[in-house]
Formats: structure tokens, C-alpha cells, sequence
């Protein structure tokens, strides 16, 4: 499939006859171009047929793709708040610490 197409060698045009310059030079009289090689017709392609059964599946994956994505953005999002909460606490006990050191001066 990816490998290249190269033409057969017959379809090739062949080179022109290298003609040696004389004094006075010939009139050039120009070849006719070489016909183009026919290159067969790949068929068209077909269009893609839903069948009840191809598009329930269809949807089913659609949905499947869909609750992962959302299970992975809420777990984000719960972790993103169990740090902010465990900050918080963390923030607040400092404070009582530093809170109760400054009163024993």
C-alpha cells in the first residue's frame, strides 16, 4: 500500500537524437510530443452504509468515550479539591500554632 508506483520503461518517451552543429544550421523542425502513457482509473469509492446495527454500536462507543472523558475530568477535579481542602487545614493549624506561640512571649 505505501510502497511507490513506477511506471513500466516502455511508457517512457524516448530521448531525442543528439544532431551534430554544422556552419549553417539546419532548420529545427519540432518532434511531435510523445503521447501521455493511459493511467487506469482507480473505481470510485463506495459510500460509507449505516446499518441500524453499525450505528447502535456507533452511539454505544460514542457514549462509552463519553463517560470515560467525564470519569477522568471528575476525578481531576476531586483531586484538585482535596488539595485545596487540605491546604485550607493545613493554613489554619499553622496559624493556631504561630497564634499560640506569640502568646507565651
Amino acid at each position: 500500500m505505501f510502497t511507490p508506483k513506477y511506471p513500466t520503461p516502455d511508457t517512457a518517451p524516448a530521448p531525442a537524437p543528439i544532431v551534430p552543429q554544422t556552419a549553417a544550421p539546419a532548420p529545427v523542425v519540432p518532434a511531435a510530443p510523445a503521447p501521455a502513457p493511459v493511467v487506469p482509473v482507480a473505481p470510485a469509492r463506495s459510500t460509507v452504509q449505516l446499518t441500524p446495527g453499525s450505528t447502535l454500536a456507533l452511539a454505544a462507543g460514542g457514549g462509552a468515550v463519553v463517560l470515560v472523558v467525564g470519569a477522568v475530568l471528575v476525578s481531576m477535579l476531586l483531586a484538585v479539591a482535596i488539595t485545596a481542602v487540605s491546604v485550607a487545614v493545613v493554613a489554619v493549624v499553622l496559624k493556631s500554632l504561630l497564634k499560640d506561640l506569640n502568646k507565651q512571649r
